[in-house]
């Protein structure tokens, strides 16, 4: 996990290429403006580990809506574990986790210490029932408590990771915070970009970084 210096959040895809989300950069090609923190908890600490960037790569067709992923290439690697992304649905149900700097409540600052925490799945059923057809529901999978809120990402987790364990204990990604109505209101979850519909796209783009 590793927090952008443009305020959104990533997970290493590889340990020199970030995971983020398309609306937290700009145009694919060469970009040495964004700094990348990692290897702490505590973006104070004198242990953090900062690298530059060197290119972006944004989705293929973002233009707004949906298809909210895009990878960052680092100057050199970040020495800490990488995450698995979902290559297949079989995880995109249960409970996920969320981490973030970001805000730990609507309106409120962003973090000096990474936040996590839990959310389940929601149904693209009852995603559509708040969102109508915002929800791009075969490119995004929604989490959070619809009924009483309380529990969700806010502005400055966008980018960051979604994940859950799978069948061998270990952590898989399947999705990138990406956008909702405020933070943790009733009936609106969380909206993240379902990661195993673009594991394929993903997976060819990092080849040419």
């Amino acid at each position: 996990m590793v927090r952008l210096s443009m305020g959104c959040g990533g997970a290493l895809y590889a340990k020199d290429i970030v995971l983020t989300a398309a609306h937290c950069v700009g145009a694919s090609g060469n970009n040495t403006s964004i700094t990348a923190t990692g290897g702490v908890v505590d973006l104070q600490s004198s242990s953090a580990i900062k690298v530059r960037s060197t290119k972006v790569l944004r989705a293929p067709g973002y233009n707004g809506t949906g298809k909210d992923w895009a990878l960052i290439k680092l100057a050199q690697p970040i020495n800490q574990p990488t995450l698995k992304i979902a290559t297949t649905t079989a995880f995109n149900q249960g409970t996920f986790t969320v981490a973030g700097w970001g805000a730990n409540r609507e309106g409120g600052s962003q973090q000096r210490y990474l936040l996590k925490a839990n959310v389940p799945f929601v149904s693209d059923a009852a995603c559509r029932a708040a969102y109508g057809n915002e929800l791009v529901a075969n490119e995004e999978i929604c989490a959070g408590y619809p009924d009483t809120g309380g529990v969700d990402t806010c502005q400055g987790d966008s980018g960051g990771p979604m994940f859950r364990r799978d069948n061998a204990g270990e952590w898989i990604q399947v999705g990138i915070v990406s956008w909702g109505y405020g933070c943790a209101r009733p009936g609106y979850p969380g909206v993240y970009a379902e990661v195993s519909t673009f594991a394929s796209a993903i997976a060819s783009a990092a080849r040419t970084l």
